[in-house]
């Protein structure tokens, strides 16, 4: 049997994916959520999710293709799968949660170098390489220090904060759609 007969994806509720995105994903917070994804096996047992949002940097949004597309990018934003060890599962599941989202995005992910994570789910996806992210300094919460740090800045009172160091990522794209979208993105990418 292959992987298409011992498992299937299908869309989830966001609040399908608090547990597993507060107490088995490394980050332990919930991000922002547009699009939510299980993986089931055969018994209908969900051993994954994969979560797709808007990112938190505006500029971000900006930089990848230019203020034309900026409101068409998309974070991957989670992911995570109890059965990682199986060959091809976390790619099979990756790839048919962006055929089930079937609208024009461009799709953005990162792995986390501190995690010692290269990014091999979106290179065996075809996802585009676009570097790694520049060595900064971020504020953090000493109280939650798995909080992010636009959401510290942006409401903690200012003697909770620290700074530390921020782990370099490597930065993937993805574009989904038709045919015309994906060209015209992969002509703009910067």
């Amino acid at each position: 049997m292959n992987i298409r007969d011992k498992y299937h994806v299908e869309s989830i509720l966001k609040h399908e994916t608090y547990d597993w995105l507060l107490y088995k994903h490394y980050a332990k917070r919930i991000p922002s959520i547009s699009y939510s994804f299980g993986l089931f096996d055969n018994k209908k047992k969900l051993i994954g999710i994969c979560t797709f949002g808007s990112p938190p940097s505006h500029s971000l949004c900006i930089g990848i293709c230019g203020k034309k597309y900026y409101k068409k990018v998309m974070e991957l934003n989670r992911l995570c799968v109890n059965n990682h060890k199986i060959k091809n599962l976390t790619s099979f599941f990756v790839g048919k949660c962006l055929k089930l989202i079937n609208k024009n995005y461009i799709i953005v992910s990162y792995a986390d170098t501190s995690r010692n994570h290269h990014g091999y789910i979106y290179q065996a996806t075809n996802w585009i390489y676009t570097g790694l992210s520049a060595k900064r300094t971020e504020r953090y919460d000493v109280n939650n220090p798995n909080k992010h740090s636009k959401t510290v800045t942006e409401s903690m009172n200012y003697k909770d904060l620290s700074i530390r160091e921020r782990p370099q990522k490597h930065r993937y794209v993805f574009f989904i759609g038709n045919k015309n979208f994906k060209k015209e993105c992969i002509l703009n990418l910067k």
